[in-house]
Parts: C-alpha cells; structure tokens; sequence
C-alpha cells in the first residue's frame, strides 16, 4: 500500500485530536478560571533532529536508514500540548464569597477526596455546616490548614464577611458591626507551574513537591470578584474551521490514493488475465 495513504491518515488523525482540544476550550469559554489547551503539532524533520541522537542504530547506516522507514513517517502528529496560564479579565460580582487572583501563577487551595488541589475559581460558597466550599463541594483550605487541620467556617452569626487583598478573612463579632480576625485563605504558588495538570472540575494536581507554602502577602485577592476564562472564542471558531478544512483536505488525499490503488490494482489483473 502506497505510503501516502497512510500519511493521510495519520495526518486526519492528528486534526481529530486537534479538534478536541478546541472544542473542549469553546465548552469552557464561559467557566470561571478556565486556563486554555493548546497542543503543538510537528513534522518528520523536527522529530528527526531531536530523537537523531538517541536511534538505536549509529546514523548514515543501513541499519538506521531502515529503522527509521520503518518507524517514523513523513506525517504531522501531535509533539506536544501544554495549557495558556494567562489571566483571564475581571468580572465584577458583588457576591461576598466570589474570589479573584490578580497576578498569575497563584492558586487557591482545596481539599477532595482525591487530596489537595488547586484551583483559580474562586466562586465559593457556605455548606450547611457553614463551612467555605467550592461550587462542587470542595472544602477551602485556610493558610495553617496542615498544622490546624481545621476548615474554614463561618457561623450562624456571621452577618459580616470581608476579605483583604492577601486573603485574611475578618467577621463581625455578633449584634455588632465590629471585625476581628477569622481564618486565611491559602493561596499558593507552585515552583514550576509546567507541573501542574488538569484533573476536571476545574481543579490541578501538582506533580511537584505537595508541601505548599501558603504567600501571605500576595496582594491579589479580590472579592466580589471572579476571574473569568481566558479562551478566545473567536481564535478557537478559527482554529476550528481550519481544522475542519484540513481534514477536509486529508480526506480527498485519501480518497486519491485508494482510488489510484484500485485503478492500479485492476490494471495489474486485467494484463495478467
């Protein structure tokens, strides 16, 4: 079978995988704190020159020559994907328990039944124990929260909830307007934010060291505030045409080539018969 075809293919392939990437950021464009995918599609000759040196046979040889036709093909694939950090704009909520990070590569710390996770939807709110929680439920760590172990929680009393910019929590003392001191939130700065991978419900893993250090004086905390996606819906309907239409494209290919085959393949019959 001609080689081509199978170019093709792989090339469809990769366009497919494509697609869902750009079609799982356009059904987040409106998810609070919605980081962008991206994937990085590369050629023969890139993944050539980067993997020449470690081919289990030395190079300009026979050997080599056919380990890599028999290996590797001319065909685009996906190299790479990696997620876009950068903040998404501001939108003002006047809601007491929504959030926001001002500055990036800060996360807010949750507790799941899976472990500690991070997050930048800061879109909270009070369970019926009056503890701080994530729209899915997720407990709202506090600064100290690995010496304490305790939750953040507001009482029944709690008529007045404000929030500094570096995430100190102060309520009111009851039948007064007077604020004291409550806990803090625990906002968190990854060593290296490549680490971090996306786990759903809008939560990150950290495959680094898990022994967070909580910043207490960001200056980055807004409330009444959420930090919206940062997909653009109009580069991504791009992307997405472009896609379709290369697939498009890849499909006539194919289309080509078996029909060259065939014809190829009755030629060959015809004459022997």
């Amino acid at each position: 079978m001609q080689s081509g075809y199978y170019s093709s293919a792989a090339g469809m392939v990769t366009q497919f995988n494509r697609l869902d990437v750009i079609a799982n950021n356009l059904a987040n464009v409106n998810t609070i704190g919605f980081k962008e995918d991206n994937v990085i599609v590369g050629d023969f000759m890139r993944l050539f020159k980067e993997a020449r040196d470690e081919l289990p046979n030395a190079n300009q040889t026979k050997e080599a020559a056919q380990f890599l036709n028999r290996a590797m093909t001319k065909a685009p694939q996906i190299v790479d994907s990696y997620t876009n950090y950068t903040m998404g704009n501001m939108q003002n909520t006047n809601n007491t328990l929504d959030f926001a990070l001002s500055r990036e590569g800060l996360f807010f710390v949750v507790k799941t039944p899976q472990g500690i996770r991070l997050t930048r939807d800061g879109s909270f709110v009070k369970d019926d124990e009056g503890k701080l929680v994530t729209k899915a439920g997720y407990e709202v760590l506090p600064d100290d929260y690995f010496a304490s172990q305790n939750p953040i929680s507001f009482n029944s009393e709690d008529s007045v909830i404000e929030v500094d910019k570096n995430g100190q929590i102060y309520t009111n003392i009851p039948n007064t307007a007077k604020l004291i001191p409550n806990s803090k939130l625990f906002i968190a700065q990854p060593d290296n934010i490549n680490l971090l991978k996306k786990e759903g419900d809008n939560l990150y893993i950290y495959d680094g060291p898990s022994d967070f250090k909580s910043i207490k004086n960001s200056g980055a905390v807004l409330q009444g505030s959420v930090e919206k996606s940062n997909v653009n819906a109009v580069k991504m309907m791009t992307q997405m045409i472009e896609t379709n239409r290369l697939v498009g494209m890849y499909q006539k290919a194919m289309d080509t080539q078996m029909n060259e085959m065939n014809r190829d393949a009755i030629d060959k019959i015809a004459k022997k018969g």
